[in-house]
C-alpha cells in the first residue's frame, strides 16, 4: 500500500504546474484549472490544490527538530544539471549539493509555496540493512529517466510508534543510516511500501510540535490507498475532496481508505 499521491496546497496553480513540469519534468495529467491540477512523477502523482488569498501562513519551519512533515524527495540520474537549471531560474536553495551519509549526492530547495524538496543521486548505502529483500527491490528500480518521486520525510518522537502506525499500510523498515557527526543525535530509518518510502528522522535532542494545517500553502497530506482504517495512533483532523485526513502522533498527515 504505497504512497499513491501527494496533496500540496498552492497559491497559484499555473505557477506550480510550470515549476514542477519545468524543473522536475512532471507530466500534467488532464487539464489544469484555477482550482487544481494532477501531475505524474512516475511512482506517484502530485495533486496541486489552490488555496485562496485569505489562507493562513504556514507554521512549518526549516528545522528538522519540528515533528511531522519535513520534505519530499525525488530520485534523479544526476543532481548537478538539475541544480544548474534551478539556479538559473532563481530558485531558493536550502542546501547546496553535497555528498551525504549513505553514499548519495543530495540537494534541497523550495517550490514556489515554500515546500521543501530534495533531489537524490545514487542508491543509498545503509549503515544497517534490516530487510535485504526490500533493499534489493529498491535498487532494482534503477536510475530514473526523469525525476521520480521517492519519499516523504518526517521527524518523529518515537520510531516504534511510527512503525506501528504504518505497518498496517504495508510499510516495512528496510534500513537505517546513522548520522554520527550530528550533535543532535540523528538517525534515519527507511520505511518502504511498494516503490515509495517514509524517511523517518529521529533525534535525541528536544523536538517541537506542530498542529496540522490543511488550509495553508505547502504539504497537505500523503495519500495511502488502499489503506487500513484502524492503524495505531491515527486521528481524524479534517477532510480533503470528501476524504478524511488523519494525523499520526507527530502531526504527520495522510489520507487513507477509499
Amino acid at each position: 500500500m504505497p504512497i499513491t499521491s501527494l496533496v500540496l496546497n498552492v497559491a497559484d496553480v499555473a505557477r506550480s504546474v510550470d515549476f514542477y513540469t519545468t524543473h522536475l519534468q512532471a507530466k500534467l495529467l488532464g487539464a489544469a484549472t484555477e482550482r487544481g491540477a494532477t501531475l505524474d512523477l512516475l511512482t506517484a502523482t502530485v495533486e496541486l490544490v489552490a488555496v485562496g488569498p485569505g489562507a493562513p501562513a504556514s507554521t512549518w519551519v526549516p528545522d528538522d527538530l519540528q515533528r511531522g512533515f519535513r520534505h519530499v524527495g525525488f530520485k534523479v540520474d544526476r543532481v548537478d544539471p538539475h541544480v544548474e537549471q534551478l539556479k538559473a531560474a532563481g530558485v531558493q536553495f536550502q542546501l547546496e549539493p553535497i555528498e551525504a551519509e549513505g553514499g548519495v549526492r543530495i540537494t534541497f530547495f523550495r517550490d514556489p509555496d515554500g515546500t521543501l524538496l530534495e533531489l537524490v543521486e545514487r542508491d543509498l548505502q545503509y549503515t544497517r540493512v534490516l530487510d535485504e529483500a526490500g533493499v534489493a527491490a529498491e535498487r532494482a528500480q534503477g536510475v530514473p529517466e526523469r525525476p521520480r518521486f521517492d519519499h516523504v520525510a518526517l521527524t518523529v518522537q518515537d520510531l516504534h510508534a511510527t512503525e506501528a502506525s504504518y505497518t498496517p499500510f504495508g510499510f516495512t523498515t528496510i534500513g537505517a543510516i546513522a548520522q554520527p557527526h550530528d550533535p543532535r543525535g540523528f538517525d534515519i530509518h527507511y520505511l518502504k511500501s511498494g516503490d515509495t518510502v517514509l524517511e523517518v528522522f529521529t533525534y535525541r535532542a528536544d523536538k517541537t510540535e506542530r498542529a496540522p494545517q490543511l488550509d495553508a500553502p505547502g504539504y497537505l497530506a500523503a495519500v495511502l490507498e488502499p489503506g487500513a482504517t484502524a492503524a495505531q495512533g491515527l486521528r481524524a483532523v479534517g477532510s480533503w475532496d470528501g476524504r478524511t485526513v488523519h494525523a499520526d502522533q507527530d502531526g504527520f498527515t495522510t489520507i487513507t481508505g477509499g
